[in-house]
């Protein structure tokens, strides 16, 4: 470890990564640049937005049985949001990146390039190239300015710093070809992890996020609509853009003031009733969950549904997706499919059949989000389904993701919102009590002979017989209506 004393300041300032040619001062945020045993003041970092993100400098973990420590972050931004790259060092001296982009985390270390890389401009997103001899596909390609930064960090960056990377996967595999600085990329390689599999500790409290997001680091401040003046209802730095509920203007909340994007917005122009409110709370694993978004999407053919975003603290984002065929819970894919772009795409070892591949427009949207959203944007989905399950590829210009929705049953979602919950609940079927009578209509043929030979025995027998298959059937359509 280096110690040495902010040349801006004064404060005490440690260099605890023998990598680190750059440290950002915790009390003046000058930028202090490391050169052999001397320090040089650079000017000042700006200062990182206190976002969704449960790491912070200090937080702890361990990957492969090596343990780790966060000691620095630099963060990005794009015309579409932003996201956080955490600098993490190994307790044998290694350094590494955690990538944090709306709470789906990778963990990558630099590594020598081997064979033709692609170039930046032949990057497209949902193709395939081939890289360390290991087919990925291309995931995300984006050109990012830095616009914050905090601790200590292994090369110069400041405001303004311009970043070219492309992110790509295959399965759990990740790699990052960073073109920042020449045009023959540096390699990052790892793999998608959780928080949870990473056994992080001192990560930040629930209510430390709570208040701090959407604020810039040392100046908490509220976020006031700048179109109208209103309060912002929902939490705002949780995400990246958000609707006023008073004027109904986009607001970009990655800026260090926050601008208006498009007042065109209006929720009149959509019916504003929905099943589930903006604000409301559900329990789900345990967890408390916040509804902070909504979207209206349609397709090709004028089909409409309604996605609802969902965000806890610790658990990160979900989304609930209401359809004219009931409801879907749908989590992005940390681990990819392997998909060649055809009919087929294979996840953990299951084969899912292509079902459609349409384009979906946004029409209305109304919270926050933690990308850039509004009227009109248009993405590619080619969905797989597989026994009720369905696989969903989602391709915009710089991006492509995958999800995995699952069937949510009505009375699922009213255990998880309780009485609030608006939405349809299906009548109960009387799938069990039709069975029952053709039971009993087959026990009346086979048996009818008989019947007419001594008809008060045999149909003391029948109406015991059909009272012991239909009553049991009532009551168990009667359950199930009772938990929908």
């Amino acid at each position: 470890m280096f110690n040495a004393s902010c040349p801006a300041c004064g404060a005490p300032l440690s260099f605890r990564s023998a990598a680190s040619v750059i440290a950002v001062c915790e009390y003046c945020k000058a930028t202090v640049h490391r050169e052999g045993d001397a320090v040089r003041d650079m000017g000042r970092m700006a200062s990182v937005l206190e976002d969704y993100s449960p790491i912070q400098i200090g937080t702890s973990g361990v990957f492969k049985g090596a343990e780790f420590t966060v000691i620095g972050r630099i963060q990005l931004r794009y015309d579409g949001g932003l996201w956080n790259e955490w600098h993490v060092m190994f307790n044998d001296g290694r350094c590494g990146w955690l990538s944090d982009a709306s709470n789906q985390f990778t963990l990558t270390f630099e590594t020598a390039g081997a064979g033709a890389l692609p170039a930046f401009d032949e990057l497209i997103p949902g193709k395939t190239f081939i890289i360390h001899g290991q087919a990925y596909l291309a995931a995300d390609i984006r050109s990012a300015a830095c616009t914050g930064g905090e601790g200590e960090l292994p090369f110069r960056v400041g405001a303004g710093w311009q970043a070219r990377v492309a992110d790509f996967r295959s399965g759990s595999r990740f790699l990052t070809l960073d073109y920042s600085d020449a045009d023959i990329p540096m390699v990052y390689a790892g793999q998608a992890v959780t928080l949870d599999d990473l056994h992080c500790q001192l990560l930040r409290a629930e209510d430390d996020i709570r208040d701090s997001a959407g604020k810039l680091k040392g100046g908490v401040r509220p976020l006031d609509c700048p179109s109208c003046g209103s309060s912002v209802r929902f939490v705002p730095g949780i995400t990246r853009q958000l609707v006023c509920p008073s004027c109904r203007s986009l607001v970009d909340t990655t800026s260090r003031t926050a601008e208006v994007i498009d007042t065109a917005t209006r929720m009149a122009a959509v019916d504003a009733t929905t099943a589930i409110e903006l604000g409301q709370q559900a329990s789900i694993s345990g967890k408390t969950f916040e509804t902070i978004g909504l979207l209206r999407r349609s397709d090709d053919e004028g089909v409409v549904w309604t996605e609802y975003l969902l965000f806890n603290p610790q658990r990160g984002f979900l989304w609930l997706v209401e359809t004219d065929e009931g409801w879907f819970q749908t989590r992005v894919l940390d681990e990819w499919p392997i998909w060649d772009g055809g009919d087929t795409a294979v996840l953990n070892g299951q084969r899912f059949r292509k079902a459609s591949d349409y384009r979906a427009k946004t029409v209305f949207a109304a919270g926050a989000f933690n990308w850039k959203v509004k009227a009109g944007d248009t993405d590619r989905i080619v969905e797989f389904n597989l026994s009720g399950k369905a696989l969903a590829a989602e391709l915009g210009p710089n991006e492509l993701t995958w999800s995995l929705s699952v069937p949510a049953p009505a009375f699922q979602m009213r255990a998880w919102f309780g009485d609030k919950f608006k939405g349809k609940l299906a009548p109960a079927k009387s799938s069990t009590r039709r069975v029952a009578k053709y039971f009993i209509v087959g026990l009346l043929i086979v048996n009818l002979i008989p019947l007419l030979m001594s008809f008060g025995k045999v149909s003391a027998y029948l109406l015991i017989t059909s009272l012991a298959l239909y009553l049991p059937a009532w009551v168990i359509d009667k359950a199930g209506a009772g938990k929908e």
